[in-house]
C-alpha cells in the first residue's frame, strides 16, 4: 500500500465507513484503503479511534465499534460521534459480517427443495432466481430497497400479543444519497456484463499484506456446509462432528462452477440479539424476504444514511463457528472498495453533509449563538432518548391515508385556534394512530403556518422501557424545545433548576414540569404545539399524573390570556381511566 503523509483537514473527508469487529472487519477495511493518511484530532467530546486513507477520488474515515460492545446502539453512538468531528461526511458504509439466510423469501423443506408454490408471486421467477436465491458463505449481501421491500428491517421491534402472532412495527429507514444507488445500479449492470472484481481485490490484498494469506484466504468449499434447518448443533461441542452423518443432516446443494463470491441486493435484517436458529431464520427469510441478519445497521439507518454491506460468515443457525469471519469481512471490504471506484468525486462535494441534514436537529438550529458550557451540559441532561429514531419505527403513511384529519372540523378548529387548547384523538388498537402522527410531525401539518411554530414529540411504546417514561418523555420535548429556533431563550428557563438537580434533573418530572409551565405563561416564544402519541402506553403509575400535569398547563396558559399559543395534539386508545 502505498502511504501518504500529506496532512489533510477533517472537512477533507466525504466517506464515513462503520465496522464492528477490530480483528477481522477493522483489518479488511485497511486492507483495501489505496493510501493511509496521518491520524487527526478528535471533537473532544469524541471517543472514536479513527484510520483515514483514500480510496480512489474519495476520502474515507473508518471507525470500528469498541471491542465487546457490538450492537445498534453503539453504532449509533459510533456514527454521531463521527459526524461531530468529520462534519463534512456525505453518507456512510456500514461493512462487515453477517448470517446468512440460504434460501431467503421461500419456504424450504427440510431437505433443501422450493416450497414455494410457482404462481404465488407473478414476479417470482425474475427475483428469486436458483442463482440469487442460493446465498452461501463468503457472498456479499448489500442492501437494497425495492417497491415491495425495505432495505434494512428491525425485525425484533414489534409487538406480542396473547394468541397472536408477534407484528413487526418498523417504518422506512433512511436510504443513502441517490449518488451511491445510482453507483450500485452501474455495478450491477457492470457485473452482469464483466463480472465483479472481488476475487482480484482480494488476491491483490493478499499480496500486498502476506500475514493476512492464512487467516483471510478462501477457506475452500469443502468447509461450506449447510444442516437442515431441524438439526440443532449439540450443545458443549465446538465441532459438529456430533450432528449426526452428512448424507441426512446436511443439504444437498449444486456444486459453483468457481469459488467466486455471489453478490445479492435486498433487505437486511437488524436487531439486538444474534441470529443463531436456523427455523426463526427461515420464519423471517420468508416473511420478510430477509437475506442476511446482523446486529448494528437499526441503528444507523435512521439519522446515518448508509449503505449495508455484509459478507456471508455463517447461516444464522446453532452451527455457528468463526472459520469464515475474516474471509467474509475481506469479500464486503472489497465489494465497498469496487463501488467506491465507480463514485465520482465532484459528486460527492456538491451532497450536503450528513451533519447538515440529520444530526442538525440537535446543533444547527442552537448554532446561533455560542452555547456556554453550561448550556452545553443542560442541553445534553435532557437528551435521554432516540426520540426522533423512536418516531421513525412507525410506518410512514401510504398515499391518500390520513388525509381525513386535515378535513376533520374538530381537527381544522383546533388547528386554527389563535388561543392555547387540546385536541385528544381515540381510536382502536391497529387504526393507524401512531402512523398519523408521525405523518403530522414528518409533513408539519399540525399548523397552518408551521415555520413558525415549535413542534416537539413523544411516541410512548410499552414494549420498550425508554419509551413508557413520561420523565423520557418530557426530557424529550424539552430537548426538542432547546434545539430549536427558540432554544436559546428557552434554555434559560433550565439553567437555574439544572445547576440545583444537575445529576437527576432528567428523572425529576417536577422539575421539568415546573420549567414546561414558566416556558409557558412567556408569551415571547410564539406557538409551540407538544404532540403526544400513544399516551395509553405510559407508565402506569405516572399515567394519571402526567395526564393531570397536561390539563393543567392547558388550563394554565389559556387563563393568562397568551397572545400566542400552548397546544397539544395528544392520541390514545379508548380507554375509561385516560378520558
Amino acid at each position: 500500500m502505498d502511504e501518504s503523509h500529506r496532512q489533510l483537514s477533517h472537512d477533507d473527508y466525504t466517506v464515513g465507513w462503520i465496522c464492528a469487529l477490530p480483528k477481522t472487519e477493522l483489518v479488511a477495511a485497511a486492507a483495501m484503503l489505496d493510501e493511509e493518511h496521518p491520524i487527526l484530532p478528535a471533537d473532544p467530546q469524541d471517543t472514536n479511534t479513527y484510520l483515514l486513507g483514500r480510496i480512489g477520488h474519495h476520502n474515507v474515515v473508518i471507525a470500528c465499534l469498541p471491542a465487546e460492545t457490538t450492537g445498534k446502539v453503539s453504532a449509533a453512538t459510533v456514527a454521531k460521534d463521527m459526524i461531530r468531528t468529520f462534519k463534512a461526511v456525505r453518507f456512510g458504509l456500514m461493512v462487515g459480517i453477517g448470517g446468512g439466510a440460504p434460501y431467503y423469501g421461500v419456504e424450504k423443506s427440510d431437505d433443501g427443495r422450493d416450497d414455494e408454490s410457482e404462481d404465488e408471486n407473478e414476479d417470482s421467477e425474475e427475483e428469486y432466481s436458483d442463482d440469487t436465491r442460493d446465498i452461501r458463505l463468503g457472498d456479499v449481501v448489500i442492501s437494497l430497497h425495492s417497491k415491495s421491500r425495505e432495505a434494512v428491517v428491525q425485525y425484533d421491534f414489534g409487538k406480542s400479543e396473547q394468541e397472536k402472532e408477534f407484528v413487526r412495527a418498523g417504518g422506512k429507514l433512511n436510504k443513502p444519497p441517490n449518488i451511491v444507488l445510482n453507483a450500485v445500479s452501474m455495478l450491477q449492470a457492470q457485473h452482469e456484463r464483466k463480472g465483479h472484481n472481488i476475487s482480484e481485490l482480494l488476491s491483490e490484498m493478499l499480496t500486498e499484506n502476506p500475514r493476512m494469506a492464512t487467516k483471510f484466504g478462501y477457506p475452500g468449499s469443502a468447509k461450506d456446509r449447510l444442516f437442515k434447518s431441524s438439526i440443532i448443533h449439540k450443545e458443549g461441542e465446538k465441532s459438529c462432528k456430533a450432528c449426526g452423518p452428512s448424507d441426512v443432516n446436511l443439504v444437498k446443494r449444486k456444486n459453483r462452477h468457481d469459488g467466486s463470491p455471489k453478490l445479492h441486493y435486498g433487505t437486511i435484517g437488524s436487531a439486538d440479539q444474534v441470529m443463531k436458529d436456523a427455523l426463526l431464520r427461515d420464519k423471517w427469510a420468508q416473511k420478510e424476504k430477509i437475506m442476511c441478519f446482523e446486529m448494528e445497521a437499526a441503528g444507523l439507518m435512521d439519522s446515518f444514511p448508509c449503505l449495508v454491506i455484509r459478507g456471508i460468515c455463517d447461516y444464522a443457525d446453532s452451527h455457528k463457528n468463526k472459520i469464515w469471519q475474516p474471509y467474509a469481512a475481506a469479500t464486503a471490504a472489497a465489494y465497498a472498495k469496487e463501488l467506491l471506484l465507480v463514485i465520482p468525486g465532484q459528486g460527492l462535494v456538491d451532497l450536503p453533509p450528513i451533519e447538515q441534514s440529520t444530526w442538525q436537529q440537535d446543533y444547527t438550529a442552537t448554532r446561533a449563538w455560542r452555547r456556554s458550557n453550561d448550556e452545553e451540559k443542560c442541553l445534553q441532561a435532557f437528551r435521554t432518548t432516540e426520540y426522533e429514531r423512536q418516531k421513525n419505527l412507525n410506518p410512514e403513511r401510504e398515499a391518500e391515508t390520513c388525509l381525513w384529519c386535515l378535513d376533520d372540523e374538530r381537527f381544522r378548529n383546533w388547528r386554527d385556534k389563535s388561543t392555547s387548547c387540546l385536541l385528544w384523538v381515540t381510536a382502536d388498537p391497529g387504526c393507524g394512530k401512531s402512523v398519523l402522527s408521525r405523518a403530522l410531525v414528518d409533513e408539519r401539518l399540525l399548523d397552518s403556518a408551521p415555520n413558525d411554530t415549535t413542534i416537539c414529540y413523544f411516541f410512548f411504546k410499552d414494549t420498550s422501557e425508554d419509551q413508557r417514561s413520561p420523565a423520557n418523555a418530557l426530557a424529550a420535548l424539552l430537548h426538542q424545545l432547546f434545539t430549536s429556533h427558540v432554544g436559546q431563550k428557552a434554555i434559560k428557563y433550565a439553567l437555574p433548576r439544572f445547576r440545583e438537580n444537575a445529576n437527576n434533573i432528567s428523572q425529576n418530572l417536577q422539575v421539568m414540569w415546573r420549567i414546561v409551565q414558566d416556558i409557558a405563561l412567556d408569551s415571547d416564544f410564539g406557538k409551540i404545539i407538544f404532540l403526544i402519541d400513544a399516551l395509553d402506553e405510559c407508565q402506569r403509575s405516572e399515567q394519571e399524573n402526567l395526564i393531570r400535569m397536561l390539563m393543567q398547563l392547558e388550563r394554565t396558559s389559556t387563563r393568562h390570556g397568551s397572545k400566542e399559543t400552548f397546544k397539544f395534539f395528544i392520541t390514545s386508545r379508548p380507554y375509561w381511566d385516560i378520558e
